[in-house]
């Protein structure tokens, strides 16, 4: 079965990002697609800053990325960049951590002056991460996207359609062998969604 994993850079407790991330997890998961969800706030800071890669927590973040078909990298906009808990975590990943795999990279942001963040901030340094595909990139305003009091994520306006279309994309582009449950996306999904593992 076809692994993904969704890897949100946001420091926040109650993460929009995180929140626009679970989104695309439920939809991919209720297309049977196995996805697992790495939150890099909840990674020990120490290691992180100092680049180590040895401890428990740190291992199975890394194998989780190495075992992912494709990626969703979620990250908040910081001084018109990404987040610089994502840069400790992409400075961690191996020269050619993201080989082979498809990426979508998604931002949030509070307004569209960094609409096109996604594809002259994030996407230059997954592809020098050697992906195989970086999918066009998806910007999501902080409005659009609220949380209810368990956490859950609430989207509004036309941020559904932009991140289905994301994801349709992204699907799309992952290697032909990974291609059999696409249809089931692209179709429309309905149906409660299947658990998705968090790291």
């Amino acid at each position: 079965m076809t692994s993904l994993l969704a890897v949100s850079a946001s420091p926040s407790a109650r993460s929009r990002t995180a929140a626009v991330a679970a989104h695309l997890l439920r939809r991919l998961s209720r297309a049977d697609f196995r996805t697992a969800h790495l939150r890099v706030r909840d990674l020990p800071a120490a290691d992180l800053l100092a680049g180590r890669t040895d401890g428990p927590a740190m291992r199975r973040a890394l194998d989780a990325v190495a075992a992912a078909d494709g990626v969703l990298v979620a990250t908040p906009v910081y001084q018109a960049a990404y987040s610089g808990l994502l840069k400790t975590f992409l400075d961690v990943l191996p020269q050619s951590g993201l080989a082979g795999k498809t990426v979508l990279p998604v931002m949030t942001g509070g307004s569209l002056a960094h609409a096109l963040a996604p594809i002259y901030a994030l996407q230059p340094v997954l592809a020098a991460l050697g992906a195989r595909h970086v999918v066009r990139g998806v910007f999501v305003l902080d409005r659009s996207v609220g949380l209810d009091d368990d956490g859950c994520p609430l989207l509004s306006g036309d941020a559904v359609p932009r991140l289905d279309r994301a994801l349709e994309e992204f699907v799309a582009a992952l290697p032909p062998k990974e291609l059999s449950t696409s249809g089931a996306l692209c179709a429309g999904l309905s149906g409660d969604p299947a658990a998705s593992r968090a790291y």
